[in-house]
């Protein structure tokens, strides 16, 4: 086939992997879950690409329908849409710890102060003041998932036109040159043996 998909996977590659260095900076369980299964799939589609496998493309496009509801969940966590709350929901590192976003103190142009002697510090915490940040986690955040969610409709939709190009080749592929084509006749069967004078 003419296609050659896979350097398009590279976008993907790489915003997956930055993606899952920066939640498990954070202990952020449940996205370094979802990152891992995103990097499988990822590597699925590469491999129905490189093999011509229509439907390994195919199951990777499913997963991207999951992986955009997965950012868009995200996109509301963050942005405290309904119920949601950061300060009472713990989602992210599955209620086992209070861990945050690692862009919570690591932001650009963020000042982390500790609090000392606080009396809100649950044991074996302690309090923080983060200022000056040229950009709030939660936005940070918001476009990270926005990016994914970008990324991932695109992927999709070339998933698809490469798994219907495949299905396509393997439709009109001609097994041994054609036997129509080219006349081809299977040999008859013959009801006796013709014998051949022997000289000697």
């Amino acid at each position: 086939p003419a296609v050659t998909p896979a350097p398009s996977f590279a976008p993907l590659q790489v915003a997956a992997l930055e993606r899952q260095i920066f939640d498990f900076l954070g202990y952020q369980w449940a996205p370094i879950l979802a990152n891992f299964l995103h990097i499988m799939a990822v590597i699925l589609g590469i491999f129905g690409t490189i093999q011509y496998r229509s439907k390994y493309l195919m199951m990777y496009a499913v997963w991207l329908v999951l992986w955009v509801g997965w950012n868009a969940f995200i996109i509301c966590f963050y942005l405290e849409v309904g119920r949601l709350s950061q300060d009472r929901d713990f989602i992210m590192t599955f209620n086992t710890s209070l861990h945050r976003s690692w862009w919570m103190e690591n932001g650009p142009g963020c000042l982390v102060t500790p609090v000392m002697n606080s009396n809100l510090a649950p044991e074996d915490h302690h309090v923080i003041t983060v200022s000056g940040c040229l950009l709030d986690y939660q936005y940070i955040e918001v476009v990270s998932s926005a990016t994914q969610i970008f990324l991932a409709l695109f992927g999709f939709v070339y998933a698809c036109y490469v798994s219907k190009v495949f299905l396509e080749e393997e439709d009109s592929f001609d097994f041994i040159g054609g036997f129509d084509s080219y006349g081809y006749q299977a040999p008859q069967k013959t009801s006796h043996l013709q014998l051949q004078p022997l000289y000697t």
